[in-house]
């Protein structure tokens, strides 16, 4: 179907989302049942998010760290990437910046997740934000009809 095209990467991406959402509860669960100050999960009533964090290991809290941050920003580019796809945009360049996006922020994924390097995070959200920028003038100038 034309103009489709960039859908893929945003599949992909979401396919990523639950590769996280696993990740996370395979790390997260042993190392719960393994804190010693964590109640048994029958007794898990009002813990809050900020309070388990606070028992967890880093490197299982950058899993969920991560897992919370594909649903931020990405969000935007389903939503841009579903707009260029409607208005039939969604190819060629729009395609290629798509899977640039998802790529960047697979990278950005596995670097939070195992040494969680902050400036090297930085540079890859921060190329990932100007891919996302170009997605939306591309959906801009179609969507308000826009002649350059």
């Amino acid at each position: 179907m034309i103009g489709m095209n960039v859908l893929q990467s945003v599949v992909a991406l979401a396919i990523w989302t639950m590769v996280m959402w696993a990740w996370m509860y395979a790390t997260r669960i042993p190392a719960m049942s393994k804190a010693p100050d964590i109640p048994a999960p029958s007794q898990l009533v009002g813990l809050t998010g900020a309070s388990l964090r606070a028992k967890l290991p880093d490197k299982v809290n950058w899993k969920a760290d991560n897992y919370n941050h594909l649903h931020e920003q990405p969000t935007v580019f389903y939503a841009v990437a579903i707009v260029l796809a409607i208005t039939g945009q969604g190819d060629g360049v729009n395609a290629l910046l798509g899977w640039i996006y998802m790529g960047l922020r697979v990278i950005h994924s596995l670097v939070q997740v195992t040494a969680n390097a902050v400036l090297v995070r930085f540079v890859l959200f921060a190329l990932s934000s100007l891919v996302l920028i170009a997605l939306i003038f591309h959906a801009s100038v179609t969507v308000f009809d826009i002649h350059l």
